[in-house]
């Protein structure tokens, strides 16, 4: 059994869809530690499967910076989701 002690706790920043689907510009999350972003965006798909269509397609910041999916998340890190956003 993890304990409470052995989480991390992270920060989502949503934008565009996800931001619609959730209905919050942020989610504050807890999660066990040596997650990935991966796995983070999948757990929110299973949340929300209409967002199921954005995962091939969504990109990743974490701490203001570009990350692939296979980054491993830390306390305090504050994830970014960005799918594609079109505008005119």
């Amino acid at each position: 059994m993890i304990e409470d002690n052995q989480k991390i706790q992270i920060k989502v920043k949503l934008f565009a869809v996800y931001q619609e689907v959730f209905g919050t510009p942020e989610l504050d999350l807890v999660l066990l530690p040596e997650t990935t972003v991966d796995q983070l965006l999948t757990s929110l798909i299973e949340q929300q499967p209409k967002l199921t269509k954005w995962r091939d397609l969504t990109r990743f910041g974490v701490n203001l910076q570009f990350v692939e999916s296979t980054t491993v998340l830390h306390e305090g890190d504050e994830v970014v989701l960005i799918p594609p956003v079109s505008g005119g």
